[in-house]
């Protein structure tokens, strides 16, 4: 099942949280099962949908039983996981749309920090960080190496305010996702980092950074190939973002778009028409 990236403008849950996974291991329930656990301690509404991203290994066949509140989508083929994100957030009902990560190296628990942070202060991003003084992080000295570098890079290239644009946990306002993501681009791992610089250009800089955990394994590793792709995607998102002004444009057509669409009310503006 695949859903459109089109997210409906009206939230009918307090939370969405997506779970982005391919080849997850074994833990894959159990790490939802806690998301679960965690959401209902603290008492909101909310969903959960687990997005396989094309995944083969079949540790999610347990994620049918956990109940209710979890819908899972199956992707037919590896695509990335900004597309497995873009399909959640699709179907997202939650007055905020974020993620967790499913390899479950950011345990559950340390969402609860982040529920509490959206209902006390209503920022635009809720993000993680490796970064805050608060995280505890044990990750191999070369990721560190790589994320350092990225994140001066990141700072210099957009302005981001902010010490970590890869930690795989995210919420953001519904309002904010709703707008943006139609226009975005990125379906690897670089779509954090677009969906950040380009809320900040269109003026959504209330981002509050939280601390993580990342304890006894780290799963997910970086080859130098693949860092090389991310420096490579990074610099076409410098690109459609500060050079061929790529987003504005894209917004502004959505914009028209929608009000012409909209019915004709007597007295109401209505776009200038061009001279024939």
């Amino acid at each position: 099942m695949e859903a459109s990236e089109a997210v409906q403008p009206e939230g009918q849950l307090d939370l969405t949280i997506v779970v982005p996974y391919y080849n997850p291991g074994p833990n894959l329930a159990g790490h939802v099962a806690q998301v679960i656990e965690v959401l209902r301690e603290r008492e909101v509404s909310f969903e959960v949908i687990a997005v396989s991203d094309g995944s083969t290994d079949g540790n999610d066949v347990g994620l049918a039983e956990l109940g209710a509140e979890v819908q899972v989508i199956h992707l037919p083929i590896n695509q990335g996981k900004g597309r497995a994100l873009r399909v959640g957030f699709g179907l997202g009902r939650g007055s905020y749309l974020g993620f967790i990560d499913g390899d479950g190296d950011i345990p559950a628990p340390v969402l609860g920090e982040f529920v509490s942070c959206i209902q006390k202060d209503r920022p635009d991003f809720a993000i993680g960080s490796k970064r805050h003084p608060g995280s505890v992080v044990v990750y191999p000295r070369l990721r560190r190496f790589y994320s350092w570098g990225y994140q001066v890079l990141t700072r210099l290239l957009f302005g981001l305010d902010v010490t970590d644009t890869q930690s795989g946990i995210k919420l953001a306002r519904r309002e904010i996702v709703t707008e943006l993501l139609p226009i975005l681009e990125e379906d690897g791992f670089t779509f954090d980092l677009e969906l950040l610089a380009v809320a900040r250009r269109f003026g959504y800089t209330r981002v509050v950074e939280l601390p993580v955990e990342i304890r006894g394994r780290f799963s997910s590793t970086v080859s130098p190939r693949a860092a090389v792709g991310m420096l490579i995607h990074t610099l076409r998102l410098t690109w459609r973002l500060r050079v061929a002004h790529h987003y504005e444009r894209a917004l502004r057509a959505r914009r028209l778009a929608s009000r012409l669409r909209r019915p004709v009310i007597p007295g109401a503006d209505v776009p200038a028409q061009s001279p024939s």
